[in-house]
């Protein structure tokens, strides 16, 4: 939800991580993705949040996430954020 005019905003976002002693279970992370649905927040801290969130779940040995948001005022946004061990978080 846009956290500026309150509307609905959409968009698709992949995640991909290398697992180490931990996993992600489907339906916890289909159940955490549902708690953004009605929370106003900007793109970017969404991605960042939700990345962040994985890399306390699980330590996994690196992950990235892309989202892919649908225009908002004519503009479309694309934000990839990653994390690995030996680097820590980057873009």
């Amino acid at each position: 939800m846009c956290p500026k005019t309150g509307l609905p905003d959409f968009g698709k976002l992949t995640l991909r991580y290398v697992p180490d002693q931990k996993c992600l279970e489907l339906k916890s992370l289909k159940m955490y993705t549902l708690e953004y649905r009605n929370l106003g927040i900007f793109y970017e801290n969404v991605i960042n949040r939700f990345l962040r969130d994985v890399v306390n779940a699980c330590e996994p040995i690196r992950a990235a996430l892309v989202g892919d948001f649908t225009p908002r005022g004519g503009i479309q946004s694309k934000i990839t954020a990653s994390w690995s061990r030996d680097r820590g978080y980057g873009v």
